[in-house]
């Protein structure tokens, strides 16, 4: 079976020249970056390069790239480094969007439910929405955390990061302003200082390079508690011996994403374009999720009136098309999908959440096949659910 990936907003396949500029550091290259010998110094003089390349691609200072094990520990580094840091100085009090990642909007609870934060949860609007007006109202004297992702991961839903940086600091200049922008590497420009946050978080795996690397942006000045200690990497910001090899791969993964962003914005923004417009012509009922909302390439996202996600995706995998109903970190969870219900969705129509992404590999006829694909497998599911509902009436 020739099987579509519309799951790459999940994780992207590894690019060929990501995977060649690796080999050396999986095979030949195999010093510790902190050790002192010949292979030591090759390994630093590999990590310390990527560092600079990744600097170049974000236009900043390679003194303000951490890179970490994900996007997820950025996120966490972000929120607990900064609370821990700065909250017995400035306050505790957090605030950040309902249509988070779980890397923020969870580790953010866990943290109240211990005591260690006040939190407040922005909502959005019907579009996957959150205004400038609304985060800066939450703001206080004793905030010292805001965060508000760049491209929502479920909608692609892209948010006004650089009035919201703009409106907080207005508000209360001391609070320090957190973009996941995770999904945002290789679909909008990205320059921290552009967009006038203090950190930012992004990941390789999502810009075909490899699993199991991700970075942390922090303005030069913003000082953080590390969340892993011992020898001091990173600036003492994130003790571990650095992956080598997955650095390398960052590097080269954002080099090229940054050179083919342009053209493959349009190329992505078009098959999208196809997909929605076949979806809601072959599937009634379908709705089109964050309609209204700028949108990030390779984005086509519904609800599905009368069928349930996890269901769904499974029928689709089953006829070869891969596809997901939001975080790939939840999606094996048949729960609604808290940004639709933040969107003011109801439990039904959240639970029928669909999230298809492209890729530079997705053609228009794989989604022409895929479009038919998902009209069949809602129409076997409707027709089942109908069957038994009158079975049960009998």
């Amino acid at each position: 079976m020739n099987r579509i990936h519309l799951d790459h907003a999940a994780t992207t396949p590894l690019a060929a020249e990501v995977l060649e500029q690796m080999l050396p550091y999986l095979t030949t290259t195999q010093g510790n970056p902190s050790s002192v010998h010949e292979s030591g110094r090759d390994a630093r003089s590999a990590v310390d390069a990527a560092r600079d390349r990744i600097a170049a691609v974000l236009g900043c200072a390679q003194r303000e790239i951490v890179f970490t094990g994900s996007g997820t520990e950025a996120d966490n580094l972000a929120l607990r480094g900064v609370l821990e840091r700065w909250g017995p100085e400035r306050g505790r009090h957090v605030v950040v969007s309902a249509i988070e990642h779980d890397a923020i909007l969870e580790t953010a609870r866990h943290l109240e439910d211990a005591g260690a934060a006040t939190l407040t949860v922005i909502g959005c609007d019907r579009d996957c929405r959150v205004t400038p007006e609304s985060v800066a109202a939450a703001v206080g004297a004793d905030t010292v955390f805001v965060s508000v992702m760049f491209v929502n991961n479920e909608t692609g839903a892209v948010q006004d990061v650089a009035g919201i940086a703009e409106a907080v600091h207005r508000r209360n200049p001391r609070t320090l302003v957190h973009t996941d922008a995770v999904q945002a590497l290789g679909r909008l420009p990205l320059e921290p200082q552009e967009l006038g946050v203090d950190l930012l978080s992004i990941s390789a795996h999502k810009i075909y390079g490899p699993k199991g690397v991700g970075a942390l942006w922090v303005r030069h000045g913003v000082a953080l508690a590390a969340q892993s200690t011992g020898g001091g990497q990173e600036r003492n910001r994130r003790s571990a011996t650095e992956n080598v090899a997955g650095i390398v791969g960052f590097a080269a993964a954002a080099e090229l994403t940054e050179r083919v962003r342009v053209a493959e914005t349009e190329g992505q923004e078009a098959l999208c374009a196809r997909l929605v417009a076949a979806v809601a012509l072959q599937v009634p009922g379908a709705i089109i999720t964050a309609l209204g909302a700028p949108k990030a390439a390779g984005f086509a996202t519904f609800a599905i009136p009368g069928v349930r996600s996890d269901v769904l995706l499974a029928a689709l995998d089953m006829d070869g098309v891969e596809a997901s109903a939001g975080s790939a970190c939840a999606s094996g969870a048949p729960l609604p999908s808290h940004v639709l219900r933040a969107m003011g969705y109801p439990d039904d129509l959240a639970a029928g959440a669909l999230r298809c992404t492209t890729g530079r590999s997705t053609t228009s006829a794989d989604i022409d096949a895929a479009a038919s694909v998902i009209a069949g497998a809602v129409e076997r599911i409707r027709d089942r659910i109908g069957a038994n509902a009158t079975a049960v009436s009998r």
